[in-house]
């Protein structure tokens, strides 16, 4: 069970690393390079550290094992249903302006880049459900958190926009 935790924090870890590579390195010419895709030839997989390969088959294994809907609340009908039923910690990990002009009631904010320097704000005893502007922000915060083990944490993918186009209650600060 320690083993399996240990490769999921690792394959997690570097899922991670990709993203915030992808969010800090992102450009045009970038991106339109990224369109491109083609599968390594083979001379070159022969130079490949078997290491570099073992991990590459290992990430490969631990993305096509995730299940429909992982770590995350799918709907606003999900998020209702689980705020009046568990009572959850809404964490919203936008910035504080954008926080401040409007928010899920009852959320607290905790900007993403400042998440791990809050985690004395964050229950490991009842569920927590992260959300920003459009789910980006925090899916990487819920991969974040899950390194530092924490098991009850998810992401709201419809996040901020999607509660909002629901029609739903907005509080302001």
């Amino acid at each position: 069970m320690q083993l399996k935790k240990s490769i999921q924090t690792l394959l997690l870890g570097f899922v991670l690393w990709i993203c915030l590579w992808f969010s800090v390195e992102q450009n045009p010419m970038m991106a339109a390079s990224f369109t491109e895709v083609r599968s390594i030839p083979q001379e070159r997989m022969q130079t490949l550290p078997e290491a570099t390969l073992n991990l590459e088959a290992g990430v490969d294994r631990f993305l096509k094992s995730i299940p429909a809907g992982y770590y995350t609340i799918g709907n606003v009908e999900g998020l209702k249903s689980l705020v009046t039923s568990r009572q959850p910690l809404l964490v919203d990990v936008r910035e504080s302006s954008e926080y401040q002009s409007g928010h899920i009631p009852d959320a607290i904010n905790i900007p993403l880049r400042t998440l791990t320097h809050n985690l004395n704000k964050i229950p490991r005893d009842r569920p927590v459900v992260l959300y920003c502007s459009t789910g980006y922000r925090s899916a990487m915060g819920v991969m974040t958190l899950h390194l530092l083990n924490y098991d009850n944490v998810q992401g709201f993918p419809p996040s901020f926009a999607g509660w909002k186009a629901a029609g739903e209650a907005i509080a302001k600060s």
